[in-house]
């Protein structure tokens, strides 16, 4: 997995007549002008049943029929809709009380970061004094929200500030980076609001640990498994590396980026994923390879066994190929 574009979901908007799903009004306005009038009811996104048997666009009978899939408790979407964690975050949000939301990798997903798989419980906050039926398809963390805290994407969702905040803070340390690192990465967080709302709730749950993981954090990152090796050399004491540097010859042409680099030492170290293994990747990664070396370049490569089991070794031969130049 990857933080590229390819691998990353845009930012889901859910379409303009979310109002109309969730309280039954049949006649709806929205991104496109008038109120649009829905003549049956929606085959592309999760809806409520009692909102469209009450608009008159379906009756009880057909919604139990085939064309119809029961997703939560009131919840329904057409039968050839693929499931995608999307549609079941779209599925919990018809559900949620006042002033909750979708929240952390839920909406870290929503918001463009891909780390969560397409089956994975939905994450939802909301606020203590209110409860959340209790469904085995979410997953609720009682907190407190404010109204800056929250926007809309069609369901309410934390903002991508808050929804850093809050797994760096819940997260493991290492699986907190990966996932600030790729909410970063879409282009939507501001790290700095984030670091400034770590200092004013300072005394809640776990701020040291988000107080690390945002100073960490670097939105140039290229995949997961890439901030992981990050963090193994911050915590081995080596030198910071340059993410994704782009190594260039004498006239200004690029060679090639490398996933960490330290250009003053010509020395770079790359996360090698299975992808690298069909053979026009390799053909492509052996040219890039000569040309690096021709550059004067040094490029140590690493599995995910060296990253997740000999982060002491790997962090060794990183520190023996710094100290040589």
């Amino acid at each position: 997995m990857s933080y590229t574009a390819s691998c990353c979901p845009q930012v889901v908007l859910v379409p303009y007549f979310w109002g109309a799903l969730s309280t039954g009004v049949a006649a709806i306005s929205g991104d496109f002008g008038d109120a649009v009038a829905m003549a049956a009811p929606p085959t592309s996104v999760p809806f409520r049943g009692s909102a469209v048997i009450s608009a008159g666009l379906i009756t009880r009978a057909r919604l139990r029929g085939d064309d119809w899939r029961r997703l939560l408790p009131d919840v329904y979407v057409h039968r050839d809709v693929p499931i995608d964690h999307r549609i079941w975050c779209i599925a919990a949000g018809l559900l949620l009380p006042t002033g909750a939301a979708i929240g952390g990798l839920s909406a870290a997903y929503l918001w463009g970061a891909d780390l969560i798989r397409p089956d994975a419980l939905v994450s939802v906050v909301t606020p203590r004094d209110r409860r959340i039926r209790g469904h085995s398809r979410m997953v609720p963390h009682y907190t407190l929200l404010g109204e800056a805290d929250v926007t809309t994407l069609g369901p309410p969702v934390t903002t991508p500030e808050r929804t850093a905040f809050d797994l760096a803070r819940r997260l493991r340390r290492t699986e907190a980076l990966v996932a600030v690192d790729a909410l970063a990465g879409t282009g939507r967080l501001d790290l700095p609001a984030v670091s400034q709302l770590v200092r004013e709730r300072r005394h809640w749950p776990r701020t040291a640990q988000a107080k690390e993981v945002i100073r960490l954090a670097d939105s140039r990152a290229g995949s997961p498994m890439e901030t992981r090796l990050r963090l193994l050399i911050h915590d081995a004491g080596l030198p910071a590396p340059e993410p994704q540097y782009e190594v260039r010859d004498e006239h200004g042409h690029l060679i090639g980026r490398v996933d960490l680099g330290w250009p003053a030492k010509r020395v770079a170290a790359e996360y090698e994923g299975d992808h690298h293994r069909n053979r026009d990747q390799f053909r492509h990664d052996l040219a890039r390879a000569n040309e690096l070396r021709m550059a004067g370049w040094i490029v140590l490569r690493f599995t995910a066994n060296d990253v997740l089991r000999n982060p002491q070794k790997t962090a060794a031969m990183i520190a023996v190929e710094l100290a040589r130049h």
